[in-house]
Protein backbone atom coordinates (compact mmCIF):
# COMPACT_ATOMS: atom_id res chain seq x y z
CA UNK A 1 0.00 0.00 0.00
CA UNK A 2 1.22 3.22 -1.38
CA UNK A 3 1.59 5.97 1.76
CA UNK A 4 2.71 9.12 -0.55
CA UNK A 5 1.13 11.41 -2.68
CA UNK A 6 -0.62 10.11 -5.94
CA UNK A 7 -2.89 11.40 -8.36
CA UNK A 8 -4.37 7.80 -9.16
CA UNK A 9 -7.87 7.44 -8.42
CA UNK A 10 -9.26 4.07 -7.27
CA UNK A 11 -12.94 2.90 -7.47
CA UNK A 12 -15.29 -0.20 -6.53
CA UNK A 13 -18.44 -1.23 -7.60
CA UNK A 14 -21.35 0.47 -6.08
CA UNK A 15 -22.41 -2.04 -3.55
CA UNK A 16 -26.28 -0.44 -4.20
CA UNK A 17 -26.74 -0.24 -7.89
CA UNK A 18 -30.45 -0.29 -7.43
CA UNK A 19 -30.75 2.66 -4.85
CA UNK A 20 -30.18 6.30 -5.31
CA UNK A 21 -28.18 7.57 -2.52
CA UNK A 22 -25.55 10.37 -1.44
CA UNK A 23 -21.98 10.09 -0.56
CA UNK A 24 -20.55 12.82 1.85
CA UNK A 25 -16.48 13.12 2.07
CA UNK A 26 -15.21 16.23 4.65
CA UNK A 27 -11.54 16.78 4.15
CA UNK A 28 -10.44 19.31 6.92
CA UNK A 29 -7.02 19.35 6.03
CA UNK A 30 -6.45 19.88 2.23
CA UNK A 31 -3.57 22.41 1.15
CA UNK A 32 -1.88 23.28 -2.13
CA UNK A 33 0.22 26.67 -2.68
CA UNK A 34 -0.55 30.17 -3.76
CA UNK A 35 0.84 30.26 -7.63
CA UNK A 36 1.91 33.62 -7.04
CA UNK A 37 3.69 33.55 -4.01
CA UNK A 38 4.09 29.85 -2.72
CA UNK A 39 2.54 30.40 0.48
CA UNK A 40 0.71 27.39 1.74
CA UNK A 41 -3.25 27.77 0.76
CA UNK A 42 -5.64 25.50 3.47
CA UNK A 43 -9.31 24.37 2.79
CA UNK A 44 -11.85 22.44 3.70
CA UNK A 45 -13.25 20.08 0.76
CA UNK A 46 -16.78 18.88 0.81
CA UNK A 47 -17.42 16.33 -1.93
CA UNK A 48 -21.23 14.80 -2.41
CA UNK A 49 -22.15 12.66 -4.85
CA UNK A 50 -24.56 10.07 -5.92
CA UNK A 51 -22.62 6.90 -7.35
CA UNK A 52 -24.23 5.33 -10.36
CA UNK A 53 -21.90 2.14 -10.99
CA UNK A 54 -18.70 3.01 -8.93
CA UNK A 55 -17.69 4.13 -6.09
CA UNK A 56 -14.01 6.31 -5.20
CA UNK A 57 -11.50 4.27 -2.74
CA UNK A 58 -11.21 6.49 -0.13
CA UNK A 59 -7.39 5.80 0.56
CA UNK A 60 -6.57 6.93 -3.00
CA UNK A 61 -8.72 9.49 -2.46
CA UNK A 62 -6.69 10.85 0.41
CA UNK A 63 -3.87 10.08 -0.94
CA UNK A 64 -4.87 12.14 -4.56
CA UNK A 65 -6.04 15.05 -2.44
CA UNK A 66 -2.41 14.82 -0.42
CA UNK A 67 -0.66 15.09 -4.00
CA UNK A 68 -1.79 18.97 -4.16
CA UNK A 69 0.10 19.56 -1.21
CA UNK A 70 3.52 21.08 -3.15
CA UNK A 71 1.57 22.57 -6.36
CA UNK A 72 1.15 25.76 -6.89
CA UNK A 73 -2.61 26.45 -8.53
CA UNK A 74 -5.70 29.20 -8.30
CA UNK A 75 -8.21 28.21 -5.92
CA UNK A 76 -10.78 28.25 -8.74
CA UNK A 77 -8.46 25.62 -11.00
CA UNK A 78 -8.13 23.18 -8.12
CA UNK A 79 -11.16 22.60 -7.16
CA UNK A 80 -12.74 22.10 -10.95
CA UNK A 81 -9.58 20.01 -11.38
CA UNK A 82 -10.73 17.92 -8.70
CA UNK A 83 -14.07 17.37 -9.77
CA UNK A 84 -13.29 16.72 -13.15
CA UNK A 85 -10.73 14.30 -11.93
CA UNK A 86 -13.30 12.46 -9.52
CA UNK A 87 -15.84 12.69 -12.59
CA UNK A 88 -13.96 10.64 -14.48
CA UNK A 89 -12.54 8.16 -12.22
CA UNK A 90 -16.29 7.14 -11.05
CA UNK A 91 -18.99 8.68 -13.62
CA UNK A 92 -21.36 9.68 -11.14
CA UNK A 93 -25.36 10.44 -11.44
CA UNK A 94 -24.02 13.56 -9.58
CA UNK A 95 -21.27 15.21 -7.80
CA UNK A 96 -20.27 18.29 -5.97
CA UNK A 97 -16.90 19.80 -4.74
CA UNK A 98 -16.73 23.16 -2.57
CA UNK A 99 -13.85 24.35 -1.16
CA UNK A 100 -13.96 26.95 1.71
CA UNK A 101 -10.89 28.22 2.09
CA UNK A 102 -9.20 29.42 4.98
CA UNK A 103 -8.26 33.32 5.49
CA UNK A 104 -5.84 35.07 3.64
CA UNK A 105 -4.81 38.50 3.39
CA UNK A 106 -8.27 39.31 5.04
CA UNK A 107 -10.43 37.45 2.21
CA UNK A 108 -11.99 34.15 2.46
CA UNK A 109 -12.57 32.49 -0.96
CA UNK A 110 -15.32 29.64 -1.22
CA UNK A 111 -15.62 27.70 -4.60
CA UNK A 112 -18.44 25.37 -5.79
CA UNK A 113 -18.19 23.74 -8.35
CA UNK A 114 -21.08 20.71 -9.92
CA UNK A 115 -21.24 17.39 -12.49
CA UNK A 116 -25.30 16.65 -13.54
CA UNK A 117 -24.88 13.39 -15.59
CA UNK A 118 -28.04 14.95 -18.29
CA UNK A 119 -29.59 11.31 -18.39
CA UNK A 120 -30.31 11.22 -14.39
CA UNK A 121 -33.23 12.64 -12.47
CA UNK A 122 -32.87 13.32 -8.46
CA UNK A 123 -35.29 11.99 -6.44
CA UNK A 124 -37.96 14.25 -5.39
CA UNK A 125 -37.56 15.79 -1.61
CA UNK A 126 -39.55 14.64 0.86
CA UNK A 127 -40.19 17.18 3.27
CA UNK A 128 -41.84 15.26 7.20
CA UNK A 129 -43.87 17.19 9.19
Amino acid sequence: MSSSPCKNLEVFSNPELGRSYTIRIVIPEFTCLCPKTGQPDFATLTIEYVPSELCIELKSLKLYVWSFRDEGVFHEAVTNRILHDLVNACQPHFLRVVAKFNVRGGLYTSVTTEYRNPSWQPLAKIELP
